[in-house]
């Protein structure tokens, strides 16, 4: 009888340990088809940084060989990219209810680099006339068109291509080692900007710098991407351009890292207004291109007018 006993309680011991482990698995399970696991969220996170960090060391090397290789080689990846950028522009446009003349604006896109290695700022200024007047021409002759559609067709590759083509102009210059670093330096201290940025603002950003717009921007993370961005326009004084002297540095980083940070909040004000994360997917890990170069449209554009104006181009 008592070995009866015995067995009944160690059959229900292990009934409620079988119940117990049924029940852990079940929640465990819910948790995976969640991707809830402590595992999954490792694994996950460890896959997104290695995407991250091989599009964006292809998207380096890329720029890095085509701006040392010269001017023309130069000007075709800016073209590329521009046309990229444009497309993402009128694709966010038309999300927003818009509907661009992409024929227009796409062309102009390709021609803007073109214009800004041949004949420079002339020649932009110029395609800039024959833009509008053909958005005029095609607002005039298309009854369906409204102004709207006129507006950001024209304003599409001015954003973008006339942006973009300023690091072309600041190549050109000099065709060696030293329009090389000079554009490098530029660029460097725009992507200092974002990396200063951030590695300050998540340590010790409190104060939001554009919640509405940007909400993971703060006050903290906008002075330490400044920083950044002085720190390398310094050393472009110290080891590149001769003419520069520190203060005005200091001065053209200020100016650079302020407006660059502008050129990323206009354009995830753009995003925001039409509910996405990012402008495409042509970078994995990085989101479209013009998530890429909304800082170097606005800060390679007002850097080439600060080295134009200083005398220093």
């Amino acid at each position: 009888m008592s070995d009866a006993t015995d067995n009944d309680q160690t059959r229900v011991g292990l009934d409620r340990q079988i119940d117990r482990l049924e029940g852990r698995r079940a929640s465990r399970e819910e948790a995976r088809a969640a991707g809830d696991l402590r595992s999954q969220k490792i694994r996950s996170s460890a896959e997104k940084l290695l995407t991250r960090t091989t599009s964006g060391a292809i998207y380096a090397i890329v720029t890095l060989a085509c701006v040392f290789a010269g001017p023309l080689t130069t000007t075709l990846l800016v073209t590329a990219e521009a046309w990229l950028c444009c497309s993402e522009f009128f694709r966010i446009c038309r999300m927003g209810g818009r509907m661009p003349n992409d024929a227009l604006g796409l062309a102009a896109a390709l021609l803007f680099p073109a214009a800004a290695y041949f004949h420079g700022l002339v020649a932009c200024a110029l395609l800039v006339l024959l833009l509008l007047v053909a958005c005029s021409c095609w607002y005039v002759f298309t009854p369906r068109a409204n102004i709207a559609d006129v507006s950001v067709t024209a304003f599409g590759p001015l954003y973008t291509s006339l942006a973009f083509a300023s690091l072309i102009l600041i190549r050109k210059v000099d065709p060696g080692l030293t329009g090389a670093l000079v554009t490098l330096g530029v660029m460097f201290s725009i992507w200092a900007n974002d990396v200063f940025a951030y590695l300050v603002g998540s340590a010790v950003g409190s104060h939001k710098l554009a919640p509405r717009i940007s909400p993971n921007k703060s006050v903290e993370g906008f002075v330490g991407g400044l920083v950044g961005t002085v720190l390398v326009w310094v050393l472009l004084a110290l080891f590149v351009i001769e003419n520069l002297d520190i203060p005005l540095a200091v001065l053209f980083g200020l100016v650079v890292g302020a407006i660059s940070v502008f050129g990323d909040l206009f354009e995830s004000r753009l995003k925001r207004g039409v509910g996405v994360k990012d402008s495409g997917n042509i970078l994995p890990g990085h989101g479209g291109l013009l998530d890429r170069s909304d800082s170097m449209l606005f800060g390679g554009t007002t850097a080439l007018f600060l080295l134009f104006l200083g005398g220093l181009l």
